[in-house]
């Protein structure tokens, strides 16, 4: 009876552990620059005066990050005094599980030892959880800077409109 009284406040236990654990993995960290390398943020590396690589990392969903990388790049025109900015080029990069979440295993094992007189057989099973959550996705921007009225096309965008509609994050 006392082994029972046990092992259910700590099964409890664990499992309240783990999903905390979960949890904290699972969600894309509030917008800000990157804590270090390979870590959740925004970093942007100049090309030339007017052209810039932004990197924004996170994990879940692709499309928040593809956003924060967006309104990285808006935020960024405005700070270099610039007006408009186009997208000539872009990546996204999934490199892990999308998904994430937690994903259970089984397995099965048996066994026999002998030693001298006596022998001795068994069977286990034992189940795991995947807790590693969503993976983590990358999205990419070079981007152009321009003043003035910003050319007509889908790739370009207005850095105030991008900032106004996007920084409500």
């Amino acid at each position: 009876m006392t082994f029972t009284r046990f092992i259910r406040p700590a099964a409890v236990a664990m499992a309240g552990a783990s999903v905390l654990a979960l949890g904290a993995c699972a969600s894309l960290a509030p917008y800000g620059p990157q804590g270090g390398p390979g870590g959740q943020g925004y970093a942007e590396t100049a090309i030339e005066t007017n052209r810039y690589r932004v990197t924004y990392n996170g994990v879940g969903d692709p499309a928040p990050v593809a956003d924060y990388a967006l309104l990285r790049a808006a935020e960024l025109t405005l700070e270099r005094g610039f007006d408009w900015f186009e997208v000539t080029q872009r990546w996204t990069d999934g490199r892990l599980d999308p998904r994430g979440g937690v994903r259970p295993t089984v397995s099965i094992g048996a066994g026999s030892s002998r030693y001298g007189g006596y022998s001795s057989s068994g069977v286990g099973v034992g189940v795991g959880l995947n807790l590693t959550g969503p993976g983590a996705t990358s999205t990419t921007l070079e981007v152009v800077m321009g003043q003035g009225q910003k050319p007509d096309r889908p790739s370009a965008y207005d850095a105030r409109e991008v900032t106004r509609a996007l920084g409500g994050y």
